[in-house]
């Protein structure tokens, strides 16, 4: 999926959107891609002439690459995954400007509405964070996200 499929999917957009490319692998995993340009928002005062991608962002990398696997709960239905946990997250490695993360989730339990995933974001093959993230989809949320503006 490139980021106008994507979009069809998860209602982020620019700044938000966090993930660049996405893939449904055949084992039921989903790996995503982001490289980090170095003016994101949340780069600008974290922190001033060393800029690293908060924490939370690289969170929010890994529950948007998780959308992949629900995808077909998401698309065109107007439904929203929402997070509902953030369990055992570590962070290994600063993600920095010019990195390119790969992420990777894997499913860990899915009894929908609900979903618990296991995610893992590496730059150059090297672990920077992973954790547990913990979803539900929400009905309706307003309007068709494949006619939302940036």
């Amino acid at each position: 999926m490139n980021r106008e499929e994507i979009m069809t999917i998860l209602p982020h957009r620019d700044p938000m959107l966090l993930i660049d490319d996405a893939s449904k692998n055949e084992d039921g995993t989903a790996t995503a891609h982001y490289t980090v340009r170095g003016d994101e928002f949340f780069l600008k005062g974290h922190f001033p002439g060393n800029p690293i991608v908060p924490g939370v962002i690289q969170c929010e990398m890994m529950a948007q690459s998780a959308c992949v696997l629900f995808a077909g709960e998401l698309s065109g239905k107007n439904a929203l995954a929402v997070y509902t946990g953030i369990d055992k997250v570590k962070f290994r490695r600063m993600v920095k400007p010019g990195d390119t993360a790969v992420i990777e989730v894997r499913p860990v339990r899915s009894c929908p509405p609900l979903y618990s995933v296991h995610g893992e974001l590496r730059v150059d093959g090297e672990l920077c964070a992973c954790g547990d993230l913990s979803f539900v989809i929400t009905g309706k949320y307003g309007k068709d996200r494949t006619s939302a503006k940036e």
